[in-house]
């Protein structure tokens, strides 16, 4: 052991003399009045204290009436069969044509709501039982009460994985064991503080249950042995992590698919910045998909001048900033309202990144009359209007800020001199840039009733 912290005391979850998983063989079929209890004490009256029945959900599926009569032939079978993963879907997580993943009632995440038509007859499909903590939880009073014994009862059922192929059973019910172990704060030999470590016990039991009961050779019941469960009053719905802590609560597909609804909804106006680069690479992403907004005539009239040279900003700014004062004067503002106003450009000066959009009108068209003319350039500057637009929501999308500051429109001779643009360039405000201070989170929905007018 290196030096540092002690190594804790804490038990360790393993089963420190080893295990055994037994088969309960020789039990027969269940249904509806069977009693379950005393057919496991029939088929394996070596049980004994201390032990771990592990049951497979469909035993309780046929005891607690939740088989299903089903069509026998294939086709409305498996329409039906979809019916009833309707029914018993409360959340569809992920979706690969017609294979669904859904949480069910009790939050477990799993192929078809766990509706399934294995190993039953051809006219009945199976659902898990309705509250399979309460089920195990029933066995083991039973066992007690009629027995004399005192086990742990955990519920099992098959499950796929994120991120690895195949499956395995997993605890969707337990009573009489700690679920599992926590191991935070521990100190390990090494003198390490283990931080996450929480071991799933009864998954792991479950599992490894499911290595003598098979599926095809009709045995449901295993016994583990040699853990010494501690009854901590946690149950198998202990282990379903909480949708608000859920880093992977939907499949790929639907994340994206939430993500594109949700992108206009990240663009807030953010007028503090971090103190931190952005990446150029995320510029020019975000000025790429910005440019495919829509222009008229199949032009490309907008350009985004990104303001790099900090002396050329900053002698920008303060050519602005004159023409502003100068006009605020000429409006007979007091000296005292000038300067707050004023003020409120410094956001260009502090932001990481400056960008100026503009119009360059090239591809407009000419008509000889002034009424087209100015329609010709409002349609220009509308697109001007989409660019900056997607410039702002290709920003956000990358946890990127922004704000658009319409101050170069009212000073486009200005900018167009200090920056030598072409005579007819037109300004469309300026865009400040950079990671937000604070997390800004998302904007809500407006409320549409006093904006929308429907004729």
């Amino acid at each position: 052991m290196t030096g540092g912290a002690e190594p804790s005391r804490t038990p360790d979850h393993r089963a420190a003399a080893g295990l055994q998983i037994l088969p309960v063989t020789g039990l027969g079929e269940f249904g509806p009045g069977s009693d379950l209890a005393a057919e496991i004490i029939a088929a394996a009256p070596w049980i004994v204290d201390d032990d771990v029945l592990v049951v497979t959900s469909k035993v309780f599926s046929k005891t607690e009436g939740r088989m299903v009569a089903a069509p026998t032939d294939p086709e409305e079978r498996d329409a039906f069969r979809r019916r009833l993963i309707d029914d018993e879907t409360v959340r569809v997580v992920a979706r690969r044509n017609r294979t669904l993943i859904t949480a069910n009632r009790n939050g477990l995440v799993q192929a078809a709501a766990g509706v399934d038509g294995s190993n039953v007859r051809t006219d009945q499909i199976a659902l898990l039982p309705l509250d399979p903590d309460a089920s195990a939880a029933r066995l083991r009073a039973r066992l007690a009460d009629e027995f004399g014994l005192r086990v742990a009862v955990i519920v099992t059922d098959t499950m796929g994985r994120a991120w690895r192929t195949g499956q395995t059973d997993v605890a969707i019910g337990a009573s009489g064991i700690a679920v599992s172990h926590g191991y935070d704060g521990v100190v390990d030999p090494y003198g390490n503080t283990l931080q996450v470590t929480d071991i799933a016990v009864a998954d792991e039991l479950a599992a490894a249950a499911d290595l003598v009961k098979g599926k095809l050779d009709g045995v449901p019941v295993a016994v583990v042995r040699g853990m010494t469960p501690v009854d901590d009053g946690t149950g198998a719905r202990d282990l379903v992590r909480d949708l608000d802590d859920d880093m992977f609560r939907l499949g790929v597909e639907e994340a994206v698919a939430l993500g594109r609804r949700q992108a206009l909804l990240t663009r807030r106006s953010i007028r503090r910045f971090a103190e931190r680069e952005v990446a150029e690479e995320s510029m020019r992403a975000a000025f790429a998909e910005a440019l495919t907004a829509p222009a008229p005539h199949h032009t490309h009239p907008i350009r985004f001048l990104w303001i790099r040279d900090d002396d050329r900003r900053r002698r920008l700014l303060d050519a602005m900033a004159e023409a502003w004062r100068a006009d605020l004067t000429a409006d007979r503002k007091t000296p005292e309202s000038t300067a707050k106003r004023i003020r409120r450009g410094q956001i260009l000066y502090d932001a990481p990144e400056l960008v100026i959009p503009v119009v360059t009108g090239d591809g407009m068209h000419e008509y000889p009359d002034a009424r087209r003319n100015a329609c010709e350039k409002t349609m220009f500057t509308v697109a001007g209007g989409a660019a900056v637009a997607g410039l702002l929501v290709a920003l956000s999308v990358r946890d990127i800020g922004s704000c658009w500051v319409g101050s170069t429109i009212f000073a486009a001779e200005v900018v167009r001199r200090e920056l030598d643009l072409p005579s007819h360039w037109q300004p469309l405000g300026a865009v400040a840039i950079g990671h937000p201070a604070e997390e800004a989170g998302l904007r809500e929905p407006a409320d549409v009733d006093s904006m929308v007018v429907e004729l």
